[in-house]
């Protein structure tokens, strides 16, 4: 260090003498003025005082110790010392070195210029100065120290932060997992459930293919009765008619003379014994006929149906009229007129009985059915009792423990008593559709005794609210078409098996259903609320929800997290709604894993929708005033869109963009661009390689490219099935035979008509 404390003294030295030299030139002109400026600086204290009139301490000057050697004669060395003066001075030092008084230097060799000796300053001892430059490098290694302890504080608190997001990423990574793993395990229980559901919705399905196969072999059976009696009336009128002609001719024949020839009387003989016989054979065929009416009525007692309608009493028929004993020719004896008669009389008496025995069966089913006291237009069929549109007002009292199905639709029926299902206990399946119930009519707690109910049908009444303790085995509901304005928290209270719930046609919105209505519903997978008044989703959907209806309503937009618990949804219509693409929020359904089907036709989109969910499937547009399909827009979806429906749009020329259609090349399935204003083929089908259907009828087109819907370069199996181009504006004479190469066949290539020019 002493180094360079010898080469900065001299170097302020140098200055110093230099600075003296130039005043010294300068002094005569302004010699008075500086005289008087220093004198209005100076105070006596050894402050300057500044222009505000306050005064400040004087810079320390430093001169040279003695130690230091100086040659006043050499002018060589200035260049040194102005560097290094400037070098120190660049340093921020806060003094200024003056020469000794005795010391008067010279180096601007000019003689005649006066040097006139400094004021008179304290001078530093060396050892001073010494001081003042250890304490500036002390002052300075301090504050290097304390540059390097910032930064290592820095560093440390990076390295901090560092660690801590790499922990909170692990966190949210392992919680990531936890909830796939969740979900994972979700999916295949509500996939099991959704199994089981299938099957439960197929055992029913078959049973009421079943039902339905019942009632047409029952109906089958009834036509073949009325078509026996049909025939067995044909019969009787033929053999009265036979009758009638032998009783003509007898008479006829008694009108003669005795005198006839025996000749002739021989051939009235013959004739009479023929006649006779066509009889007999008559009777043989009503026999016969009578015969298989009996069958089918003991087939009708067998089977399902063991109880038949009442008849209507019947007018007592005519006796039949029997053959008139056929005279003999006088040959004849009268004993052997007395064997005709007798014989006639043994069939009039055996069809007699035969008469007596059907009355007899016919007595048998009007009071079997009287036992069971059913009103006039029901009937019962194995355990199902059936009085639709028999006129009834009232619910009529039953006593059948073993009934299982009870249909009392299309009557004006108003309450329901309290004891109204005391004496069909067992009933798994009550059709009330169409009376006249009120919710003041049902009695209190009427369902509550019904432990094996599984299907309640309550559409086309007069219901305010839902009925109050329905049974907890209730699988399906159905209220459409009534009058509900209301559902609180407890509508559906211990309902936790019912799966489908229909409320279509009713008064009801946001405003008065309860968020925590839907609540009890643990299993419900079949929802619909068409034709209602929601402005928005209802709040607080089951969480096992599949398929959600909402069409007619008045429905403006979709939140971000009214799905949010529906995890499961697998189908959505929102039909006849008042929708459009800005008031759906971009997180409501995108991240939905199992939503397949959507359907937003007839709303009021002008695009199609961003952030449709990512396992979307099947997308209908129709009947909107759609004008683009953003690029991109289906590019995020897995597997991929397989079904999209967007005719009767207003899509032009502009309207989609070569990216429009990017992620379903190898997805989509059938694409219906139909009714629209296109005036070309869109460009991206010609890539679609799993496409089988494809509409482009009734759109603005005039041309069809060799590439515009078949690509030359695709060397796979073609899918193409059918394409229709009808209504346009295409010459057919001038598409290129190649222009449909992929489609299978040509007869599946709709291209006429066409539109006039």
């Amino acid at each position: 260090m002493r180094w360079w404390l010898v080469v900065a003294t001299l170097l302020l030295l140098l200055v110093v003498v230099t600075v003296s030299d130039t005043q010294a030139r300068q002094r005569p002109r302004n010699h008075d003025s500086e005289t008087r400026r220093g004198k209005r600086k100076r105070d006596g204290q050894g402050h300057v005082r500044t222009r505000a009139g306050h005064s400040r301490p004087l810079k320390i000057r430093l001169i040279p110790g003695p130690s230091i050697p100086v040659d006043p004669g050499v002018n060589q060395g200035n260049t040194l010392f102005l560097d290094s003066y400037k070098s120190i001075h660049e340093q921020k030092s806060s003094y200024n070195v003056i020469p000794d008084p005795d010391l008067s230097l010279d180096f601007s060799g000019d003689s005649s210029v006066p040097i006139y000796p400094p004021e008179p300053v304290t001078p530093l001892t060396q050892e001073e100065i010494q001081r003042i430059l250890w304490r500036e490098e002390e002052e300075h290694r301090e504050e290097e120290e304390r540059l390097r302890k910032k930064d290592e504080a820095r560093r440390q608190k990076r390295k901090q932060r560092k660690e801590k997001a790499e922990k909170q990423r692990q966190i949210v990574e392992e919680r990531r997992r936890a909830e796939e793993e969740a979900l994972r395990l979700q999916v295949e229980r509500e996939e099991e459930e959704w199994r089981r559901h299938l099957e439960e919705e197929e055992e029913r399905k078959r049973q009421e293919e079943k039902r339905r196969q019942d009632e047409e072999d029952r109906r089958q059976k009834e036509a073949a009765e009325r078509e026996a009696r049909e025939r067995e009336r044909r019969l009787e009128e033929e053999r009265w008619r036979q009758e009638e002609m032998l009783r003509e001719q007898l008479l006829a024949l008694g009108e003669e003379e005795e005198e006839e020839p025996q000749e002739e009387v021989e051939d009235l003989q013959e004739r009479v014994e023929e006649l006779q016989e066509k009889v007999e054979e008559l009777q043989e065929e009503v026999e016969e006929a009578q015969e298989e009416v009996e069958e089918e009525e003991e087939v009708w007692l067998r089977g399902d149906v063991f109880e038949m309608l009442p008849k209507e009493p019947e007018e007592p028929e005519e006796p039949d009229l029997l053959p008139t004993p056929i005279p003999r020719p006088p040959a004849a004896t009268e004993y052997e007129l007395k064997e005709v008669e007798a014989e006639v009389e043994e069939v009039e008496e055996a069809e007699e009985e035969e008469e007596e025995e059907e009355e007899g069966e016919e007595r048998k089913v009007v009071i079997v059915e009287s036992s069971r006291g059913l009103p006039p237009g029901c009937s019962i069929s194995d355990v199902t009792l059936t009085c639709d549109n028999a006129k009834l007002t009232y619910f009529p009292p039953l006593s059948i423990p073993e009934l299982k199905s009870l249909s009392l639709e299309g009557n004006t029926i108003s309450s329901i008593p309290a004891e109204a299902f005391n004496g069909i206990p067992n009933l798994e399946w009550i059709n009330l559709k169409k009376n006249k119930l009120t919710s003041a009519g049902i009695g209190a707690k009427a369902f509550k005794g019904l432990k094996m109910l599984r299907r309640l049908y309550l559409d086309g009444n007069l219901l305010e609210t839902v009925p109050a303790d329905l049974p907890p085995t209730l699988q399906e509901l159905k209220i459409n078409e009534n009058r509900l304005t209301e559902m609180d928290k407890n509508s559906f209270q211990d309902l936790s098996s019912l799966v489908i719930l229909e409320l279509e046609g009713n008064l009801l919105s946001e405003g008065n259903v309860n968020p925590l209505a839907f609540a009890p519903l643990h299993q419900l997978s079949y929802l619909r609320l068409g034709r209602n008044h929601f402005r928005t989703i209802p709040q607080g959907l089951p969480p096992a929800l599949l398929e959600l209806y909402l069409e007619n309503n008045l429905i403006e937009e979709i939140s971000e997290t009214v799905f949010n618990q529906t995890h499961s949804l697998n189908i959505i219509s929102l039909r006849h709604n008042r929708l459009d693409e800005t008031r759906i929020a971009p997180l409501a359904w995108i991240n939905h894993r199992n939503l397949e089907s959507i359907d937003l036709s007839h709303n009021d989109l002008y695009l199609v929708p961003s952030y449709l969910p990512r396992s979307l499937v099947h997308l209908v547009l129709v009947g909107n005033k759609i004008e683009r399909i953003p690029g991109f827009v289906f590019a995020h979806m897995e597997p991929g869109l397989e079904y999209l429906y967007l005719s009767y749009n207003k899509l032009d020329g502009e309207a989609i963009e070569p990216e429009s259609f990017f992620g379903t090349y190898q997805s989509m399935v059938e694409l219906c661009l139909d009714h629209n204003q296109l005036v070309s083929v869109p460009s991206g089908i010609n890539e679609m390689t799993n496409l089988h259907f494809l509409r482009l009828n009734d759109n603005k087109i005039r041309s069809i490219s060799d590439e515009g819907i078949c690509d030359p370069n695709y060397s796979g199996d073609s899918t193409l099935v059918a394409v229709r181009l009808e209504n346009n504006y295409i010459d057919p004479q001038k598409v290129s035979p190649t222009a449909f190469s992929c489609v299978r066949s040509s007869s599946s290539v709709v291209i006429k008509p066409q539109k006039t020019k």
